[in-house]
């Protein structure tokens, strides 16, 4: 069969996508802005559904295609279908959210397919100039949205700031794309490793790239110290946006990272564990601490994903098969969880219409929402790591992954950031269990929303062991064919 042809079929999940996101594109404007959004975000919501299809057909096997360009393996099937399932997530819990604020414009789902298009490359990107074009392709998107609500100042001032922050990134991660070019005579991940595996003594050149690039994927996953963008982001931005950067982004962008150190960098891993063991302690300590103080729940949440990715990175630091097993076991756990927490937060309004955005509006939650109130301290036990809940399993994962690794300070450092912050996801339980009800808060998200809540809050119960199996099962298919190679 021609190469050609061959490679096009390989990428035929981005193929949907991209001619899904110029369908739409299309049809958005014929229909004109009123009518447009509901329809055409069930249209996108059903092509990300046969590009979900579309990835599960792709071969067990490792296929390199375009030349070397572009990678499908099990480690970039099992992070498809996370991030294909969280900007479906992402596109649906948004309606009642814009039709209420009146901002329901076609682009949404447009952007939101663009940026899964980009965030597929990214997790199939097997050179460094695919890496980069997936990677902006996704932050440009992402800029856009962040300012999706360009009437309101804190809405624009988060997108520019994520913009100008954003460029910062990208051009520190391009300095160090060229610093390895430069040294390693090589963009892809492949040729990289031999020269690499080849020295007997390590470049300079190439180490300083590596850290330029480390730092350019640390800002995407807000990984102290890149982290500072996160906050204020996920304030300003409207807060379907919010909810979507806090999963399929970090979710690609973690894939990314790990198949740049393991797959290209492997042969220097002994450097590169220096690096992630301090963003991982770094990460975790800053977000455990700094959310304590915090009165915004999209800041809290916004802090919580900070520890997450610290978390996370635990996994990474071992740099074994097991590491990158519990840290993908980790993602897909997480991402349910965080969607879950700005799903609830999404649900409520005040009496005036205005998003629930404080702490102190959940006051005695349970007295008048109970069902939201109990999915929302399933989320929040669950992201705090308490058994049996599903959230206390990836948490056990990385942290013994990383003692078989022999890395038990790390592990013991994780355990105390995550006792301190457990303190802030219970004293949210605290408010809407034990508080006075205070700012009265009414539940009008839709139905679907409402069943997507249910199904979050299950699996995020002990009933979502009964799925452990499977999902672990996945991970490590995943994980053994980045290691493979």
């Amino acid at each position: 069969m021609n190469p050609t042809f061959v490679s096009i079929l390989t990428a035929g999940p981005e193929l949907v996508l991209t001619t899904g996101s110029l369908l739409t594109l299309m049809l958005g404007t014929f229909l004109g802005q009123d009518k447009a959004l509901r329809p055409l975000t069930y249209v996108a919501v059903g092509i990300l559904g046969i590009a979900g299809w579309a990835v599960l057909q792709a071969p067990a096997a490792t296929v390199i295609a375009f030349d070397g360009l572009y990678i499908t393996d099990s480690f970039s099937t099992f992070l498809k279908v996370l991030i294909l399932a969280a900007a479906a997530a992402s596109m649906l819990l948004a309606l009642p959210y814009l039709d209420d604020s009146r901002t329901g414009r076609f682009e949404y789902p447009v952007l939101l397919m663009l940026a899964t298009l980009g965030m597929c490359m990214m997790v199939s990107a097997n050179d460094l100039l695919s890496l980069y074009v997936g990677l902006e392709l996704q932050s440009l998107a992402a800029y856009v949205l962040a300012a999706f609500h360009r009437g309101e100042s804190r809405s624009s001032e988060a997108g520019l700031k994520y913009f100008v922050l954003g460029a910062l990134a990208s051009g520190i991660l391009l300095y160090g794309i060229t610093l390895v070019y430069g040294f390693a005579g090589a963009t892809g991940f492949d040729a990289i490793h031999q020269v690499l595996a080849g020295q007997g003594e390590r470049s300079l050149g190439v180490l300083l790239g590596l850290v330029f690039i480390l730092s350019g994927l640390a800002f995407k996953i807000s990984a102290v110290p890149f982290h500072m963008w996160t906050p204020d982001v996920y304030e300003g931005a409207p807060t379907p946006v919010a909810a979507f950067f806090s999963a399929a982004p970090k979710a690609a962008a973690i894939g990314l990272m790990v198949r740049v150190l393991v797959g290209a960098f492997g042969p220097m891993a002994i450097d590169w564990q220096q690096i992630v063991v301090f963003l991982s302690i770094a990460s975790m300590l800053l977000g455990a601490v700094g959310a304590i103080g915090q009165t915004n729940v999209k800041r809290l949440l916004a802090y919580s994903s900070i520890a997450n990715i610290g978390f996370a990175l635990v996994g990474l630091a071992a740099a074994s098969p097991q590491g990158v097993e519990a840290l993908l076991f980790y993602v897909a756990i997480y991402l349910a969880m965080t969607l879950g927490s700005f799903l609830v937060i999404l649900q409520l309004r005040r009496a005036n219409g205005a998003q629930v955005e404080l702490m102190s509006d959940l006051s005695g939650l349970s007295k008048v929402r109970p069902g939201l109130a109990a999915a929302l301290a399933i989320f929040m036990f669950s992201l705090a790591g308490i058994p049996p809940l599903l959230g206390f399993w990836p948490k056990f994962a990385v942290f013994q992954a990383a003692i078989a690794a022999g890395m038990v300070p790390l592990a013991l450092l994780g355990f105390v950031a995550s006792v301190v912050a457990a303190y802030y996801y219970l004293r949210l339980v605290k408010i809407m269990y034990f508080d006075e009800p205070g700012v009265p808060v009414v539940s009008d998200g839709g139905r679907i929303n409402g069943a997507m809540i249910a199904a979050a809050a299950v699996f995020c119960s002990p009933l979502g062991m009964l799925t452990m199996t499977p999902i672990v099962a996945a991970a490590g298919r995943a994980a053994a064919s980045l290691f493979l190679r």
